[in-house]
């Protein structure tokens, strides 16, 4: 009988330093991925970038994320989530210290590479703790409120922050800034979190599916993203598509043979991992589509510069925080995961509607409520779907589960974007009203979508039996 490496029994485990642990692991990875963002153009202009090769800064991290998240989650389970915690944010750090000191283009992106591989590896271990250090009901519901707001606040302030940063002490400051946060995480996570139990180690390790899953992943992710770029009819977007769906389905055979599978089948026809990981694909296109609307929309066609606009994006912020901190706690302990996922994917549709009337109004001031209703749908239904997603699954695969529903969320934000985006253009025949009719026809239907996909939620199984599942 072989030794999960579970997590050791709480007893003395300080529950409020180690959720504060956790929620700054989780807004580390939420900064990392959108502080860059500002800095783009002096990055270029330092570095000597060209413009076709700089959007690789944040893409090689979007690969390194999205390709590796499921290896990461598994090693979470294997060898401990406290353990993998600890190294995804040394990782982090080491790798943003490269960035920081980069002279050169390719040594920049590959730095932006392992701030992704270290994100991959901490992000699935902070969801496997927050869903086995806290009990399931009230307690769990409130750490994972916390855990979803740090991310959302991470989120809005990357933006913020990479521009005061890059302004006061140059694009150098963006990479810097992680450094104190990962720092505080891997010195503060073997104090406040609780022993993992004895890991397996090497033994019996599935290095086929390992690799397969990590090409598979990164084929897929590598070829979504290229796409947006290059078209769908790109060689190199459908071809990287294609074949990271065969390698994944040679994946699916081998790991059925396997004593000791990298990515256990059972996995793949648990219900509650099943609808989240459909949900999320949804729900992420759709809010990556809506940001899209909204920074188009205030700049192509009301004229807003860039800081206006910013600023104008600041109530969707502060509303997901309060959707995640002081909405999602009472739904979740007086409904169920059930109910509130379904209300809030039917409130994301509603908000994608919202967005249409105010675009086709043609003022920020008719935008404005519904920026306000994405931040509360968002931030309430984000944090859901990965409550859903852990009910029932036991706690040596908490981080497999949850890296599966965060690599569906990164494809299924591209892939949603992409095909909406598409609709947009399509929508559009010409100049200001007309890209605004394009923008409004891309929300109506993902609107339509998305409210269609919030009876998925239905699905899942009744807060009763949730509540008497093991967790």
């Amino acid at each position: 009988m072989t030794t999960t490496a579970v997590p050791a029994p709480t007893r003395g485990t300080r529950p409020a330093l180690a959720l504060a642990v956790l929620a700054l692991a989780h807004f580390a990875v939420s900064v990392d991925f959108n502080v860059v963002y500002i800095a783009l153009p002096e990055i270029g202009r330092a570095l000597g970038f060209s413009p076709n090769s700089l959007p690789w800064v944040v893409n090689a991290f979007a690969l390194g994320f999205g390709g590796f998240l499921l290896l990461g989650g598994r090693a979470a389970d294997r060898l401990g989530a406290r353990r993998v915690l600890v190294l995804g944010a040394a990782l982090m750090g080491a790798a943003s210290v490269v960035g920081a000191l980069a002279l050169h283009p390719a040594v920049l992106v590959a730095a932006r590479a392992a701030q992704g591989l270290g994100a991959a590896a901490l992000f699935p271990a902070t969801l496997a703790l927050v869903n086995t250090v806290f009990a399931a009901g009230p307690e769990r519901n409130r750490a994972l409120a916390v855990w979803g707001t740090a991310g959302a606040f991470g989120a809005l302030a990357g933006g913020a922050v990479g521009g005061i940063l890059t302004s006061a002490f140059g694009w150098s400051a963006v990479f810097w800034v992680l450094v104190p946060l990962t720092l505080v995480t891997v010195l503060g996570a073997p104090r406040v979190l609780p022993a993992d139990g004895r890991a397996r180690g090497a033994g019996g390790f599935d290095a086929l599916g390992g690799v397969l899953v990590t090409a598979g992943a990164l084929l897929l992710v590598f070829g979504v993203f290229r796409a947006q770029d290059a078209g769908w009819l790109a060689p190199e977007s459908t071809g990287a598509v294609a074949l990271g769906a065969a390698v994944l389905g040679v994946l699916a055979v081998v790991e059925r043979r396997t004593a000791d599978p990298l990515l256990p089948p059972r996995l793949l026809t648990h219900r509650s991992l099943v609808v989240t990981t459909a949900l999320i694909l949804v729900l992420m296109g759709i809010v990556n589509t809506l940001h899209y609307v909204y920074t188009s929309h205030v700049q192509d066609v009301l004229g807003l510069s860039p800081l206006v606009a910013g600023l104008g994006f600041l109530p969707q912020g502060a509303a997901a925080m309060a959707g995640s901190m002081l909405l999602l706690p009472p739904l979740l302990n007086r409904w169920g995961v059930r109910a509130a996922l379904f209300t809030g994917t039917l409130g994301v549709g509603a908000t994608a509607l919202a967005f249409a009337a105010g675009v086709a109004s043609g003022s920020y001031w008719a935008l404005l409520p519904a920026v306000v209703m994405l931040g509360i749908t968002a931030g309430t239904t984000y944090p859901a779907v990965f409550a859903a997603a852990g009910a029932g699954v036991g706690p040596d695969e908490q981080g497999v589960s949850s890296a599966m529903v965060s690599t569906a969320q990164q494809i299924g934000g591209a892939l949603g974007l992409a095909a909406l985006v598409a609709v947009a253009n399509a929508g559009g025949t010409g100049e200001g009203a007309a890209t605004a009719g394009g923008l409004a026809t891309a929300s109506w239907v993902g609107g339509a979508v998305t409210i269609a996909a919030a009876f998925l939620a239905l699905a899942l199984r009744r807060p009763r039996t949730e509540e008497s599942a093991p967790s």
